[in-house]
């Protein structure tokens, strides 16, 4: 089984808990305003990779992996390819590492479930809370996302929601309560991590010759994203 490959980061310590390996898949079908891997989009770039070299080389990292860690895979969209990673994820099971999924929901539900299988957390990009700014923002359907997440819930696959925060979009705080009670509503729901946006991508989009959406917006002031997090 082959994978198309953007990237890998070794050490990797804000995708999932404790020290991960965490694999970049080529492939996006989304178009969201603030998307800081535009590079990732083309499901034909990338490094083709089989299953079998990719667990020996995550497996060279396991002594870091004693407080909790594993390996994630990310992307892109790594449901666009999620026969490789319901192999992936089962290789890593049948070796004792935790994996987990950071996805979008997007793609095919019975694709999903063959990878939901051998995932032990999911972390859930819950980009906007209405089909109007999903379409509009990412050119997607929450619809689609809302059945990922119920999936998640009825397979008792732990959840861990993010949520980019953007200033004058999704920085506010009815908003953010907004956001918190829609991940309470899943049983399996265990975190939300508030994501700041910034524009450390500007440069790609660039080198691209894209244009950046929200290239006039500043990025999520600090102080201000921790005192929104407080008030939370």
């Amino acid at each position: 089984m082959l994978g198309n490959i953007h990237s890998i980061q070794t050490l990797g310590a804000v995708d999932g808990p404790g020290v991960r390996f965490v694999v970049f898949l080529q492939g996006c079908p989304l178009r969201c305003a603030y998307c800081h891997n535009p590079d990732t989009w083309d499901a034909a770039g990338g490094e083709q990779t089989d299953v079998d070299t990719l667990v020996r080389r995550a497996l060279r990292y396991r002594a870091y992996w004693k407080n909790g860690g594993g390996v994630t895979v990310s992307g892109g969209e790594p449901l666009m390819q999620a026969d490789f990673v319901a192999e992936l994820f089962e290789r890593l099971h049948a070796e004792g590492v935790h994996t987990a999924l950071d996805t979008s929901g997007v793609g095919s539900l019975s694709a999903a479930e063959r990878v939901l299988r051998h995932t032990d957390l999911v972390l859930a990009d819950l980009k906007f809370l209405t089909a109007a700014d999903y379409r509009r923002y990412c050119a997607a359907d929450f619809a689609q996302v809302e059945r990922f997440l119920q999936l998640t819930a009825t397979m008792g696959v732990p959840l861990w929601i993010r949520h980019v925060v953007v200033p004058g979009l999704t920085d506010s705080l009815p908003h953010l309560r907004a956001v918190k009670a829609r991940a309470e509503r899943y049983p399996n729901f265990q975190k939300l991590e508030l994501l700041p946006f910034h524009k450390l991508c500007l440069e790609k989009y660039e080198r691209m010759g894209l244009t950046f959406p929200l290239a006039d917006t500043p990025a999520m002031d600090a102080a201000r994203l921790e005192q929104l997090k407080a008030q939370l």
